[in-house]
């Protein structure tokens, strides 16, 4: 299971944090969390308003109207709270970084996972084919049977790219757009993989002929 990216109250104390950084609007708070937190946690609007309008109510924060923007901005009660609780903070900050990486690891060791598993399917299909042909008669001339087999092989070749490739993007765009972080690694590991696919078809396809 995902680890929890703040803790019960927590939320509350760092939204203070970032208001105390700069006057911001809503939507702005939201994506000062997305980038704090490298794109794992995206809060709501509806997780984030009723917390700030709780904050203004307390006295900690005010809102002010512009055109069709609400900006928020701390107060000075807002700043002493802050600093009464400088060292609960500094333990939010700690723990916003644990809970970063471990998702990040989580997501890692996912695509790893789902790499081994292609790299494995591969090299058995490969393992397959190949006794295959050992097992066909040798002939130096193609026929037209052996033609429309390889088009067949073919077609079916271009629809497996395709729907690898379509539920990969589906996969990492879902996992993204729900707060998940798409970490380098991961991207390196499927580069990797893709290119280990590629050069065991061409050992499967064998030396070209001229």
């Amino acid at each position: 299971m995902t680890p929890a990216v703040f803790s019960h109250g927590d939320l509350r104390l760092y939204l203070l944090s970032l208001l105390a950084e700069a006057p911001q609007h809503g939507y702005g708070i939201i994506q000062a969390l997305t980038d704090r937190t490298g794109g794992t946690y995206t809060p709501s609007a509806g997780t984030i308003y009723p917390r700030l309008a709780k904050l203004e109510e307390e006295g900690l924060v005010t809102k002010t109207i512009d055109g069709r923007t609400t900006i928020y901005a701390i107060t000075d009660a807002g700043r002493a709270e802050l600093e009464s609780r400088e060292g609960d903070l500094a333990g939010i900050e700690s723990d916003l970084a644990d809970s970063v990486r471990l998702i990040a690891n989580e997501v890692r060791q996912s695509v790893q996972d789902a790499m081994k598993s292609l790299r494995a399917d591969l090299a058995a299909a490969t393992h397959d084919e190949r006794n295959a042909a050992n097992a066909r008669p040798r002939s130096s001339t193609r026929t037209p049977d052996s033609k429309s087999s390889s088009r067949e092989q073919l077609q079916r070749a271009d629809a497996s790219i395709n729907a690898f490739r379509a539920r990969v993007r589906t996969d990492m765009r879902t996992h993204v757009a729900r707060g998940g972080v798409l970490v380098e690694a991961a991207v390196t590991e499927l580069d990797s993989a893709l290119d280990a696919a590629a050069r065991a078809l061409t050992r499967a396809l064998g030396p070209r002929e001229h």
